[in-house]
């Protein structure tokens, strides 16, 4: 059986999906009242759209200080949405059930503190902090003030990885031998992010690296969610657009040791098209997903005209796991855990093997993951 509630939702409510039309109308108990901190992130604007097309979720407050942002907000969102420049005083003043933490990764902690304080749970945009002493203290928080606390990654609400994961659980590759991750793209600069995003994309405080911090986060999740924790990290970390005077990394392979095992984690900035996708092999076959799709190939089953095998007929997703904010409204309304790969405890031990990474960069040595 799958280790977590997110996937078991999926394969129970799966065949609902497919043989009866599902309803989204909203529940006969209040809304659950929502709040935005932060701005800066380019990620935001995907999730206004889901807060405000969530059928049980209200947004009624949105804290951040850049005035340029605040307007680009405003025009998107009702005019009951009341803004702060300050996000303790919002937390005070609106009360919000849950927030929606779109800032610097290195701003985590503070924001979930003061949250834990008045017991509002949490949702945060990757990577869950910037060190793992920040990470495990945040889980440290949660878990004593009895608050939701989740991590979001894109990957986590679309229908092939659903699949997969269910897939790789019920034994169809054998044990998994290989973990190969690659998620990058031409850079934050080259594809136009914003000039507050970029501002801290770049800053190896704010960000805590580059693109091993960006899109090493993915690989190590789909680690640590697949396989669990490695016995050991070796990282190397390029600055290729070296015009650009960048003090962050722009690309960076992670190799995770396991006994049995390996995963390779290309993660990148200097690509010339944008890429996110995991393969994995078993000796029964292997597995690769992107965002829309997910092939199978046997073992012993090559075909030239299909190299990563055969297309696999996926069902939808159910409306409770097809975004970040229809789970964590789910979560809080009916009382449910956060599981993996979105959970605390998943994304301390991601945190945990980016440090790693980072200090195998730093000393040119493969480095031992601490123990649980």
């Amino acid at each position: 059986m799958p280790r977590d509630l997110l996937l078991m939702l999926t394969v129970t409510l799966a065949f609902v999906a497919a043989t009866q039309p599902q309803s989204q109308a909203p529940s006969s108990a209040p809304k659950t009242r929502l709040a935005i901190v932060g701005l800066d992130h380019d990620h935001v604007w995907g999730m206004l759209h889901d807060i405000l097309s969530e059928p049980d979720a209200e947004l009624v407050a949105i804290a951040d200080p850049h005035p340029e942002l605040v307007a680009k907000a405003k025009a998107r969102v009702p005019s009951s949405v009341v803004f702060y420049d300050d996000y303790v005083k919002m937390l005070d003043a609106a009360k919000p059930d849950g927030v929606i933490v779109t800032t610097e990764n290195d701003r985590h902690l503070a924001i979930l503190r003061e949250c834990a304080r008045r017991q509002i749970s949490f949702s945060t945009e990757k990577p869950m902090a910037t060190t793992g002493a920040d990470a495990r203290e945040m889980e440290r928080l949660a878990r004593e003030a009895n608050i939701k606390l989740m991590v979001n990654y894109w990957n986590a609400w679309v229908a092939p990885t659903h699949d997969l994961y269910h897939r790789v659980h019920s034994g169809d590759l054998g044990p998994i031998q290989k973990i190969m991750v690659e998620q990058g793209h031409q850079g934050p600069r080259e594809i136009g992010v914003s000039k507050e995003f970029g501002e801290w994309l770049y800053d190896p405080v704010k960000n805590g690296g580059g693109a091993i911090m960006d899109f090493g986060s993915y690989g190590a999740e789909w680690a640590m969610w697949l396989k669990g924790r490695p016995e050991k990290v070796c990282a190397y970390t390029l600055k290729l657009k070296t015009a650009q005077h960048n003090a962050v990394d722009d690309d960076a392979t992670i190799l995770l040791e396991y006994p049995d095992g390996t995963a390779v984690i290309q993660a990148s900035w200097d690509w010339p098209m944008s890429r996110g996708q995991v393969q994995v092999y078993g000796p029964k076959g292997s597995l690769l997903a992107n965002e829309k799709d997910l092939f199978y190939q046997a073992a012993g089953h090559d075909d030239p005209t299909m190299p990563d095998g055969a297309p696999v007929e996926l069902q939808p997703v159910p409306h409770e796991t097809s975004n970040p904010i229809a789970y964590f409204v789910y979560c809080i309304r009916n009382g449910k855990p956060i599981e993996d790969p979105v959970s605390a405890k998943l994304n301390v031990g991601v945190v945990e093997i980016l440090d790693a990474a980072k200090e195998s960069m730093r000393t040119g040595r493969a480095v031992t993951m601490p123990g649980e």
